[in-house]
């Protein structure tokens, strides 16, 4: 049974994807359909939506060079290849564009779409934990540039978003638990009976089928009431960011090493160095829930520098000050915070240290 949680200015279900999109799709009108993908949603999603797409469908598909994460491709060269393909297939501007993968795809998918002849419409169909939560509402968009993390981009509202629990069952392990992430903040910074069931120790990798709507609902509730109230991130939208400010640099940084991380695995990380830079009384806590799920990582010292000259490209950032958003006391409620080199070096050096 599909719920729907918000109808305006978008739909949001959650529920089976499949019959969703085949009545929504019913009740628009479109020259064509454009499907970008990425190679696992394409073996492991798309059959189960292919009988409700039209006969015009097209499909993109996005292939990272072995053994490199998908989001090596989240750049303006990856961009310049669809908006080619676009006008290879003489979209115009009826045309929709679906998004069915990860934040990645979503974020290059509508990106695309919001500049193409200055705005196609797009949905979102997310098949990973963290899409469904976080990267799918709210409509921003954006590339990495220069390694730097979501530099260019818009904002643009998706015409629709299809959550369906059942593509979790995609995911190996290691993506679940970078969604899960997400599904931490959103506890922290609005729901603390989420946070309570979360930190009691609940695993990803456990999480039932009959469960995982309840607790994509609970969070992706959090999110949805933000954005409404601040779709612009004039104010209150800037505590999605709780996490992101270091987590960003970080995911960057470890992005031009062997060993990268997930966007999950920073985020927590994030998390952790925030609540650290905050002085949060939660920090033990937070700290505790998040290494039970996540390998600690030591940055090390030399690295400093570069991460930090990462973090005073964020868009967050005022009056030449590097700018941290974290929760307050209560549910809901932004603290920015400016923070200093010297501390933030302390803070990544708390991260090697944490639990």
């Amino acid at each position: 049974m599909n719920r729907l949680l918000q109808q305006h200015p978008y739909p949001v279900t959650v529920g089976a994807a499949a019959p969703a999109l085949s009545e929504w799709l019913d009740q628009q009108v479109f020259s064509a359909v454009f499907v970008l993908s990425d190679a696992n949603t394409r073996r492991l999603c798309l059959p189960l939506l292919q009988g409700m797409l039209p006969l015009e469908t097209i499909h993109f598909c996005l292939e990272p060079a072995h053994g490199q994460p998908v989001e090596s491709l989240k750049t303006m060269d990856t961009a310049v290849r669809i908006w080619e393909a676009m006008l290879h297939e003489r979209l115009d501007r009826h045309a929709l564009v679906l998004n069915l993968g990860g934040g990645v795809v979503g974020d290059l998918g509508g990106f695309c779409a919001a500049v193409y002849k200055r705005g196609v419409r797009y949905a979102h169909v997310p098949t990973t934990l963290l899409a469904m939560t976080d990267a799918a509402i709210g409509g921003k968009l954006g590339v990495d540039f220069h390694g730097i993390k979501n530099v260019l981009g818009v904002v643009a509202p998706p015409a629709g978003v299809f959550v369906d629990p059942a593509f979790l069952k995609t995911l190996p392990p290691r993506e679940l638990y970078s969604g899960f992430a997400e599904v931490i903040k959103h506890a922290l910074i609005g729901h603390p009976d989420l946070w309570d069931e979360l930190r009691s120790g609940v695993l990803p990798l456990t999480v039932t089928p009959a469960d995982w709507p309840r607790l994509l609902e609970a969070s992706m509730q959090v999110k949805l009431r933000i954005v409404q109230e601040d779709p612009l991130e004039k104010g209150l939208r800037k505590l999605l960011n709780f996490g992101h400010t270091v987590g960003h640099a970080l995911e960057s940084w470890f992005l031009e090493t062997p060993d990268p991380i997930t966007h999950g695995e920073a985020v927590a990380m994030g998390m952790v160095a925030e609540s650290f830079l905050q002085g949060s009384p939660r920090l033990g806590e937070i700290a505790a829930c998040l290494q039970a799920l996540y390998p600690r990582r030591t940055i090390p010292a030399w690295a400093y520098a570069d991460i930090w000259a990462r973090m005073r490209h964020d868009k967050k950032n005022a009056g030449g000050e590097v700018m941290i958003a974290v929760p307050g006391e209560r549910p809901f409620e932004l603290e920015m915070m400016a923070v200093e080199e010297e501390r933030v070096y302390a803070g990544l050096g708390y991260l090697g240290e944490w639990g």
